[in-house]
């Protein structure tokens, strides 16, 4: 992937539990030093192995609701009550100040806030399986879900995909070489710009 000069922009990666977009985000900043990972702020308690300013901002819900108060985000949800998560406005500039793009890696809804916010400097991608059924077998083959766990996250997913049309893209994922390689392309046509 070749340079940019323009920093300042933001790639945002939305989809359904089990459509590949981790692993998409993943290979485009292993390719391009010039993409930083934004680190998403959480309420909730970290998990096993989980640490603080690496795969979340684990802050308390009393604070979590003080930097909302204050204006701090960019966007955040609660997504079950006290369990709120959010992008900090410190966070993006973090990037920006070290002259990097920022890549997200988010839920669908603080997505589409962060094209609302940023606009032309935003990129929003949303990863599609090629099905929900293959989306349910993809999930299944995980086995980390028991049958309720994983009715949810199905339902769920339903939801998000209709939204899908929102996005600047939608990047189909029946091949996860090709769709590697579609956005590799997405990327660096709009980080040319």
């Amino acid at each position: 992937m070749a340079g940019s000069t323009k920093k300042g922009k933001l790639l945002i990666f939305c989809a359904p539990s089990g459509s590949g977009k981790s692993t998409i985000v993943q290979h485009l900043k292993k390719l391009n030093p010039e993409l930083a990972f934004s680190i998403s702020a959480t309420s909730r308690k970290p998990r096993k192995g989980e640490r603080d300013g690496k795969e979340y901002h684990f802050i308390s819900p009393r604070l979590f609701r003080e930097k909302i108060e204050h204006n701090e985000f960019v966007e955040w949800e609660e997504v079950y009550p006290e369990q709120y998560y959010g992008t900090l406005k410190s966070e993006v500039n973090r990037i920006w100040d070290q002259d990097h793009h920022a890549l997200f890696d988010i839920d669908v809804v603080g997505g589409l806030n962060l094209k609302k916010e940023y606009g032309e400097k935003a990129l929003a991608i949303f990863v599609k399986p090629p099905s929900l059924k293959i989306l349910e077998e993809r999930l299944r083959s995980r086995g980390s879900d028991d049958e309720e766990s994983l009715q949810k996250r199905i339902g769920k997913a339903e939801y998000e995909l209709s939204f899908a049309p929102e996005f600047d893209h939608i990047l189909i994922n029946d091949s996860l070489e090709k769709a590697l390689a579609d956005a590799e392309q997405i990327v660096q046509e709009f980080l040319d710009q």
